[in-house]
């Protein structure tokens, strides 16, 4: 049975101001500057240009203050409440379209290189020894490849799947020995079912000698005694010296252990990630000088279009038509908006710019000397009771954001770091422990390489009681393998 009732409930909700200047600060200044431009786009009430009321900006440093910027009070002279315009105006009448139904509309063509499944493809077309069928099988094989060039699907799992996909009627052994076809394209090694696979491919397609005879018998045979770097092992079994193994080993760590990756058109993605700092820090004799990255910035203003037109609704309040009534609203609508950005932008520079201005007042030694070792313990909380604050701001601001100083640029993040305390009561970064540890590792005997608890060890004897499980979890962050691991002849 239904039924109504009133209810009364007390919430909290971000306003859609609040909403965009969240999202403001997450994003880096590259996704500003497309941001910005998408705005200008968007909103025919926002424009580029210096506000006549509008100071200039200062550089911001170490002892910035910043001064007020008068906003724009134009729209708070007039009291929309007396319009009498519905707010619930569908979306389409607040759109602009003026594009005609006759004018020509080109796109421009951009070239983009081949991907990896595109150029294996290629290939297969060329082979003239197989028959529709067989080229489709192998299409079909290619399709199954992954990103690094491994083939993670068995033949007869595709065996099955094809019938029902294609309606292809074929069987364990043609899958196979397709498979081997599809091993012999380019890159060496793709088409593998796993790394001993791989590395073989690649080996057997080298110039034959002794030390590639070698390294085939290790891949081949004696594959977990090499993964497991048990060289005593694998020379006794072998009846080989340790240069014989050596050279041989040499030749294994050449090869390439995702051939997918070697492709140029993954090496060209990635070449294509560049990093452009949020922060600039100029060291003037010991005086650091923090300022935003903002030479792509366009400063912002609301259109005095606009503001003229809104002005010329508001004397005429006689006789308005509903289409006079929809154009006010349109009009408040995009100048509201036009203002909400602007204000989300200025509250934007002003939270990064405290923000690093704390960071850089906590961290001045490092900044000065630009040594990790310099580098003081200092967590979210820290900048937050600094600055004023909340934690999950500060987090935003630190997110994908670098400074740029004179010793290279740094993401945010990397100033931050627990506390450890050493044997004098001294609180260390961890971001130090983990470069002595580092040295440790760098300086050890790569015959008999230290295990954790020989490196908890070394590091207490440094005055740094760190215990086993911690030394590991450490390694682990430095992306280093376990002793075993790491064992050389």
């Amino acid at each position: 049975m239904l039924k109504q009732q009133l209810q009364q409930k007390l919430q909290q909700k971000l306003s859609p101001a609040q909403i965009q200047v969240v999202k403001m600060l997450e994003i880096p200044v590259l996704e500003l500057e497309e941001r910005i431009q998408q705005e200008l786009e968007e909103n025919p009430a926002l424009e580029e240009g210096r506000e006549a009321s509008a100071e200039s900006e200062q550089d911001i440093d170490t002892d910035y203050e910043e001064k007020d910027v008068e906003s724009d009070d134009f729209l708070d002279d007039y009291d929309y409440g007396d319009y009498d315009v519905n707010d619930e105006i569908p979306d389409y009448k607040l759109r602009i379209n003026n594009i005609s139904k006759d004018d020509k509309r080109e796109e421009i063509p951009f070239s983009i290189g081949m991907t990896f499944h595109e150029y294996l493809s290629e290939q297969q077309r060329l082979i003239q020894q197989l028959n529709p069928q067989e080229h489709a099988l192998v299409e079909y094989i290619i399709g199954n490849i992954d990103e690094e060039g491994y083939l993670r699907r068995t033949a007869e799992a595709m065996v099955d799947d094809i019938v029902f996909l294609s309606g292809i009627t074929t069987n364990d052994e043609e899958m196979q020995r397709l498979i081997k076809v599809v091993q012999q394209l380019d890159p060496a090694g793709v088409g593998a079912l796993n790394l001993q696979e791989c590395l073989l491919l690649q080996l057997k397609r080298k110039e034959k000698n002794k030390t590639t005879d070698t390294a085939i018998t290790i891949v081949k045979d004696y594959f977990e005694e090499f993964s497991k770097k048990h060289y005593d092992k694998i020379t006794r079994s072998m009846s080989i010296d340790s240069e014989t193994l050596k050279a041989a080993l040499t030749e294994i760590k050449h090869l390439n252990p995702k051939p997918g990756n070697a492709w140029s058109g993954n090496l060209l993605e990635k070449s294509m990630s560049i990093v452009v700092p949020d922060f600039i820090i100029e060291n003037n004799n010991g005086k650091l000088h923090v300022s935003l990255n903002n030479s792509n910035i366009p400063e912002l203003r609301i259109s005095n279009t606009y503001n003229e037109m809104l002005s010329s609704y508001s004397a005429n309040k006689q006789n308005r038509s509903k289409e006079i009534k929809e154009a006010i609203l349109f009009t408040k609508q995009k100048i509201d908006s036009a203002r909400w950005f602007i204000d989300a932008i200025r509250q934007r520079q002003e939270t990064l710019l405290e923000t690093m201005k704390a960071i850089v007042e906590m961290q001045y030694e490092f900044f000065i000397e630009g040594d990790d070792a310099y580098l003081k313990p200092m967590i979210l909380k820290d900048i937050a009771d600094k600055t004023g604050y909340d934690i999950s701001t500060i987090s935003r601001v630190s997110n994908s954001k670098y400074v740029q100083t004179e010793f290279g640029i740094y993401p945010l993040k990397h100033f931050f770091s627990e506390a450890i305390t050493n044997d004098l009561g001294e609180e260390i970064s961890t971001k130090e422990i983990k470069r002595i540890l580092q040295d440790c590792i760098n300086n050890e005997n790569k015959r008999r390489p230290l295990n954790d608890d020989a490196l908890s060890e070394v590091l207490k004897e440094k005055g740094y009681p760190i215990a086993r499980r911690t030394v590991a979890k450490y390694r682990e962050q430095l992306n280093i393998p376990v002793a075993r691991l790491r064992k050389e002849i």
